[in-house]
């Protein structure tokens, strides 16, 4: 069996030949659709693992991969390779739309292709080359907390690890039977996604890992075993669940700062029910504003979200654009009393952008009617009103993004941790005087092998972690050293209201250099990068027809669940 990297190099970059035919649509010249077609193939084909996905799925995230494509290679890196400045007016947008169809059509042939050429080159050469497992492998029982982004791409990642070898036992147990797609979650609050179409069953994405539903109550490390509640019936399992290795992917919670008045009258934002309540909360607002006498109805009204990271700033940007995308409706309301509100600590939003970038997404929503204070710590809630210090904002509504913590539960591991309460683990993602046990994601502690900086707790980050923790514990089942964590980020995207957006993207060949952009190209691009991130085709379909229904019809104002 060949080198499985020269091997995925060689599918990929015939398919990428084959599928650069489309790029005639896109680039005139013949020598770069074929060294661009050929290049793309290889990276793509050696970057992504061979899965069960069927080819209708493969075509779908395939045309999805055609939209930044064509964003960094015709509209950016072209332009500047020839002497030229990127132009991103409405003329010349227009002018790049057949570049934008003919990358579409590479990036579906491309999947389309790789698909099948793998398939090809398993009946004629055998299966992809794996280490070779102990003569006499024992059998394994792998445990992971946690259904989130690290919980199930570890699953996942240890399903190709351990392939063919059935003596591995794999279980995920999660408080709930979906993965929830974070990235669009203040598209539900805003009412332009359906709730479930964010949401990919566990059962069904994994197919070799065995799921149980249910939160985890204690975690004996001494006895290696773990024991469970039932999350509706509240009652212990029977038995606790055994384990030989145990992943900590438990993820984060609101941390309130200590603050009892705002855990209790403030919304959360973390799971899809909190989503779904603070949508529902909005319309309750209007309905009680539209009877209400002008005089009192000011607070209803009134949104105000503390926190000025990328969650604060896309839920303040959707619940703006979902107030007066519903305001038609009510007669009796009129634009000048709705208020969004966003209160952040520090003195300028989005730290994790560049200066220039958070400037014009402050301007932007401030075109559209959102108020920021800037420099303002929240203190305290009371009913009808949000305290800032010695000042207040009369509000019905107020959610908390202002602030994560581990999960609760690592508080009674008896593992070093570090002061946000977070697991401490080596470079592999191994805790530390526990053997078998380990720890990625949100609960974990864990800093860059080449830079010595710690690796916040993002989706982007938690993906790649989960990749290389499945490779460490396989290679510590056949006797291997585990291989220490590096990632370099590859940029950052944040939506800001309708068609407007900020990106920032990494270049590869120059980590230490980035292009920065924004408006109506950064938003395509975050739409089409988070949809072809989007497990599931079904899932695709469902985004893409809610964001199609969403250009020609206005926002739905059904309440679809009881405010109680």
């Amino acid at each position: 069996m060949v080198n499985r990297l020269a091997r995925r190099g060689l599918v990929g970059a015939a398919a990428g030949a084959l599928g650069g035919l489309a790029l005639a649509l896109a680039l005139s010249h013949p020598l770069w659709r074929f060294l661009l077609g050929l290049t793309i193939g290889a990276v793509y084909a050696i970057a992504t693992l061979p899965t069960r996905e069927g080819y209708l799925d493969r075509l779908m995230a395939g045309g999805a991969l055609g939209i930044p494509l064509w964003g960094l290679c015709s509209v950016i890196a072209l332009p500047v390779l020839s002497g030229e400045l990127p132009q991103w007016g409405a003329a010349q947008m227009r002018g790049h739309f057949p570049a934008l169809v003919g990358w579409m059509l590479y990036g579906a042939a491309l999947a389309l292709l790789v698909k099948l050429l793998d398939r090809l080159a398993t009946a004629a050469c055998g299966p992809e080359a794996q280490p070779a497992p102990p003569a006499q492998p024992p059998v394994l029982n792998i445990l992971i907390l946690g259904g989130g982004f690290a919980g199930m791409r570890t699953a996942a990642c240890l399903e190709h690890e351990f392939q063919g070898n059935r003596s591995v036992a794999i279980t995920l147990v999660s408080e709930t039977n979906a993965l929830l797609f974070t990235p669009m979650l203040a598209e539900v609050a805003g009412g332009s996604l359906e709730p479930s179409h964010i949401s990919t069953p566990l059962r069904s994405s994994l197919r070799r890992t065995a799921f149980i539903r249910g939160r985890v109550q204690a975690i004996d490390l001494e006895r290696r075993e773990v024991r469970l509640v039932d999350p509706e019936a509240g009652g212990e399992t029977p038995r606790p669940l055994a384990y030989d290795h145990l992943v900590l992917a438990l993820g984060a919670v609101s941390n309130y700062l200590g603050m009892a008045d705002v855990e209790q009258l403030a919304f959360n934002f973390k799971t899809l029910l909190d989503a779904i309540r603070i949508r529902n909360h909005i319309i309750e607002m209007f309905e009680r504003a539209d009877r209400e006498d002008p005089a009192v109805r000011a607070p209803m009204l009134t949104f105000v979200v503390a926190g000025g990271g990328f969650a604060g700033v896309e839920l303040a940007g959707a619940i703006n654009d979902f107030a007066h995308g519903i305001l038609a409706d009510y007669p009796n309301l009129r634009e000048p009393e709705l208020r969004t509100v966003l209160v952040h600590s520090r003195d300028r939003i989005l730290p994790e952008l560049s200066e220039s970038l958070a400037r014009y997404a402050l301007r932007k929503m401030e075109e559209r009617g959102v108020q920021f204070r800037l420099n303002t710590r929240l203190t305290g809630a009371a009913p009808g009103k949000v305290l800032l210090g010695d000042a207040a904002i009369a509000a019905e509504t107020l959610v908390w993004t202002a602030g994560t913590a581990p999960n609760p539960l690592l508080k009674s591991l008896p593992v070093e941790k570090d002061k946000r309460g977070a697991v401490m683990v080596d470079s592999t993602m191994a805790v530390p005087g526990h053997p078998g046990v380990w720890a990625l994601g949100d609960c974990a502690a864990l800093a860059d092998a080449r830079r010595g900086t710690p690796c916040p707790p993002t989706a982007q980050y938690a993906l790649r972690e989960a990749q290389v923790l499945a490779a460490n514990l396989h290679a510590a089942w056949s006797g291997r050293p585990g291989r220490p964590f590096h990632f370099d980020s590859l940029g950052a995207l944040c939506v800001v209201g309708f068609q407007t957006a900020c990106a920032e993207l990494t270049l590869p060949f120059a980590r230490t250099r980035s292009i920065r952009f924004s408006g109506l190209l950064a938003w395509l691009m975050w739409r089409g990068i988070y949809l072809a991130k989007l497990p599931g085709v079904e899932r695709k379909a469902r985004v893409l027809i809610d964001w199609a229904i969403e250009l020609f019809f206005p926002r739905d104002i059904v309440q679809t669940i009881d405010l109680k």
